[in-house]
């Protein structure tokens, strides 16, 4: 068995730490939880793979410790990978470092098509309620940011994990424009993912129902994380 470690245990984490004590992951028992004021020594002395649930700043705070210690690592703040000398750090081992596509899909054929040729041109526009992204008084659709992948998810850490997933797969955070819109009139968390190359044109458009604990966050992301771990796991 193997033994999985969460950290957080809020609207994500709870779903996963849940499906733990259940035993919806074959081959995975939960052997501890970090929260506020919970130790990570004891946590890595019972565990085999550590579980980021808990927002970019704990990713950076922890993290490192984690790989250091041998111990693998499950990451879901993705954004936090903006900050190259962490992303370095996290994969310098000797654990392992996974990363969790989150509420977003078709990271697989950009992978792809960037390693075959790089990418010439990457937009994704994330568009999600005002109140997430800071203004709640938006009476109509309002472009809140565009720019380079690194900045947006930097400026965005809670909403725009999925700015930096695109950049990785598409192998480079420059070549990747975000556009982050508040829509009053948005009931679903949209998605709309453009880039071409010489592999070809996509576009791929996700709609995810906001998260009833954290609309920053979409239902499905727990969901993404505990397919991850059953791969990893396997």
């Amino acid at each position: 068995m193997t033994g999985v470690a969460v950290v957080g245990r809020g609207s994500i984490g709870g779903v996963v730490i849940r499906a733990l004590e259940s035993g919806e992951v074959p081959g995975a028992r939960l052997t501890a939880v970090v929260d506020l004021g919970d130790s990570l020594d004891d946590a890595l002395a019972v565990a085999d793979l550590v579980v980021e649930c808990a927002g970019q700043r704990a990713l950076a705070e922890l993290g490192p410790r984690v790989v250091a210690a041998g111990k693998d690592l499950l990451v879901v703040s993705i954004g936090a990978l903006t900050d190259d000398a962490l992303h370095e750090r996290l994969r310098g081992g000797p654990g392992r470092l996974f990363l969790t596509s989150g509420a977003i899909g078709g990271l697989d054929l950009l992978r792809a098509a960037a390693l075959m040729a790089p990418l010439e041109k990457v937009r994704i526009v994330t568009t999600k309620k005002p109140a997430t992204l800071g203004v709640p008084h938006a009476a109509e659709p309002v472009e809140v940011m565009r720019g380079p992948a690194r900045e947006v998810a930097a400026a965005f850490p809670k909403s725009t994990n999925v700015a930096a997933a695109v950049a990785l797969a598409a192998g480079s955070f420059d070549v990747v424009e975000a556009v982050v819109v508040a829509d009053p009139a948005a009931t679903l968390t949209s998605h709309v993912i453009t880039a071409s190359g010489p592999a070809g044109d996509y576009r791929f458009e996700i709609r995810n129902r906001p998260s009833e604990q954290n609309p920053a966050s979409s239902q499905v992301v727990p969901h993404a994380v505990l397919a991850t771990l059953r791969d990893i796991v396997r």
